[in-house]
């Protein structure tokens, strides 16, 4: 292992880990990349690494300016770890629907919050057009970069890293990608690299059922935090992606308490949404195939909700 000069150089190189007990007999192998090993214990450290970076580069963001992002938490956390590392003030607009987790982590890495009402906790889209509307009049003021992660194309370059490390600790082994949307930059930008260095990896995208609008459905409210916002994100890219499966809430915290009871793994519920998706997959694909999908974050970010609670 090197030595790393920053906290920045610590981002990515994360593990890839073989389910053991959850998938089905008969069923491909599913390997889950463990992106909570990122220093604020989410892949999110990739895309906001790649947005501040790439907004240093062409003078959109300058020495002494504020940065202002809406996010339910992952992104928010990770912007505020860029933000330590840079020298930059951050201004966070969220909202109550959010885990208080990661509310308070944010705060503690020097984020000033923004709290925007929700409707009895859930997400949905008045509450995400809520939070847009707040940051847009926040990005007004003087000196103020707005990230802007829902149309902020520099975040899926963020990824293309995380595509290569599967890449090349499958060693080119592997049929299909899974993965759930929330902006759509994860599975863009992974999508881009697996799909050049191998056209036939399938590529499947994952979404709340209460609120599958990919799929053709109507907007709803869910509690899959950090993906499904209601309507078609702008990054989203239709022809990289082969199939789109809908999962409900209830299974996927379920399956998110599973991985922490049988495999080990203390995941978020968007985990539980990926591996429940995958399980479809493998069935389908066979033993002699390799699906790997992503552990987004730690959950140490959702004892505060229920989902980890009811394990009391």
């Amino acid at each position: 292992m090197s030595m790393s000069k920053n906290i920045l150089q610590a981002i990515g190189n994360t593990s890839l880990v073989q389910l053991q007990r959850v998938v089905p007999p008969g069923s491909a192998k599913i390997f889950v990349k463990l992106e909570w090993e990122n220093p604020t214990g989410s892949m999110k450290d990739r895309a906001a690494q790649a947005m501040i970076a790439r907004a240093e580069e062409d003078g959109r963001l300058q020495p002494g300016d504020t940065i202002v992002e809406y996010t339910g938490g992952s992104t928010g956390i990770s912007l505020a770890l860029i933000c330590v590392a840079k020298g930059y003030r951050l201004q966070i607009i969220t909202s109550d629907a959010f885990s208080q987790n990661k509310l308070n982590q944010m705060s503690a890495l020097g984020a000033e919050l923004t709290l925007i009402p929700s409707e009895g906790g859930l997400t949905t889209k008045k509450l995400i057009l809520d939070m847009i509307a707040a940051a847009k009049e926040f990005s007004q003021r003087p000196h103020t970069y707005w990230t802007n992660q829902l149309y902020n194309a520099d975040s899926i370059a963020g990824y293309h890293s995380l595509a290569e490390e599967i890449w090349n600790q499958t060693n080119g082994k592997i049929d299909a990608f899974v993965h759930s949307v929330g902006t759509a930059a994860s599975v863009r930008g992974v999508a881009t690299v697996l799909k050049r260095h191998h056209p036939r990896i399938k590529i499947i995208a994952v979404e709340p059922s209460e609120s599958a609008v990919l799929l053709g459905g109507q907007p709803g409210p869910h509690k899959i935090e950090g993906v499904g916002i209601g309507y078609t994100p702008p990054l989203w890219e239709p022809s990289l992606v082969d199939e789109i499966i809908a999962v409900k809430t209830d299974d996927a915290k379920a399956m998110t308490r599973r991985l922490a009871r049988e495999e080990g793994l203390f995941a978020g519920t968007s985990s539980g949404a990926n591996v429940l998706a995958a399980i479809q997959v493998a069935a389908r694909l066979g033993p002699e195939a390799k699906i790997v999908t992503l552990m987004v974050d730690s959950g140490l970010k959702y004892l505060s909700t229920d989902v980890y609670k009811k394990m009391l």
